[in-house]
């Protein structure tokens, strides 16, 4: 079955294609993305996984077609920031 894994990075995004055996996971096709150098020294194992912009586990099993998403953790929190913005005094 043909899934990928995509990330992206600051500098560029990744996409690297995978022919996996029926009923491989999520937890597979990372492990098998992991092989390819274009994502040395990514920090994998610490970041959130989804399939099609959709938060799922590691256990999750993928259908022919899937793309496994890894997400790299927020530079700031979007709620905060909007917070910091209504605190800011109002000028006049």
């Amino acid at each position: 079955m043909k899934v990928q894994v995509a990330l992206a990075l600051p500098e560029r995004q990744v996409v690297v294609d995978l022919d996996l055996p029926a009923g491989s996971t999520v937890a597979d096709a990372i492990a098998a993305a992991r092989r390819d150098a274009r994502l040395e020294g990514a920090d994998v194992a610490s970041m959130r996984t989804g399939v099609w912009s959709r938060a799922c586990a590691a256990t999750t099993v993928l259908r022919e077609g899937d793309r496994v998403e890894l997400y790299r953790p927020l530079a700031a929190d979007p709620k905060e920031m909007r917070r910091a913005r209504t605190r800011k005094p109002a000028r006049g």
